[in-house]
């Protein structure tokens, strides 16, 4: 793959969709779960997209059950905990491996381009963030502690 726009994920209702629907926007990636310390973020997270949406950020939710069974939930499961609970209306996507062999494509992709910690490439927890820019570039990788509210400079660079 040469571009992020290459990739096909599915929703939640099970329907796949190219990320070349996002090209032109400000993709900020998160792999995502409901059982977390770092599930309040939902909040943080859909304050960036009620903020930034308008010129043009866009938030993609990757449930992950990787880490400790913290996403134990099933779809309609996850879409209901994330509108009652953190009134999420960012587009979420069904559950995905991030590290191993069943890592989805989108993952070995985002993390070859902007390497964690140590400039290792595996992901250390839920809440791991990606910012991709308007022409599809991985800018940055955001550790699951960094909150929402501390991307807003690296998104206004990119608006």
């Amino acid at each position: 793959m040469r571009s992020i726009y290459d990739f096909t994920v599915n929703r939640m209702d099970g329907k796949s969709e190219s990320l070349e629907t996002y090209r032109g926007k400000v993709l900020l990636i998160v792999n995502t779960a409901s059982k977390c310390g770092f599930t309040p973020q939902f909040e943080g997270l859909q304050a960036l997209y009620d903020k930034y949406g308008p010129y043009g950020l866009v938030i993609l939710g990757f449930p992950c059950n990787q880490f400790a069974g913290q996403e134990p939930l099933n779809k309609n499961e996850i879409i209901e905990f994330c509108q009652k609970n953190y009134g999420v209306t960012f587009p979420m996507f069904s559950k995905i491996d991030v590290n191993g062999d069943k890592t989805h494509p989108l993952y070995r992709y985002l993390k070859m381009r902007a390497k964690g910690a140590l400039k290792t490439e595996f992901i250390k927890w839920n809440f791991t963030k990606f910012l991709v820019d308007r022409n599809g570039r991985v800018m940055k990788r955001f550790a699951p502690a960094t909150s929402p509210e501390d991307l807003c400079p690296n998104i206004e660079k990119l608006l």
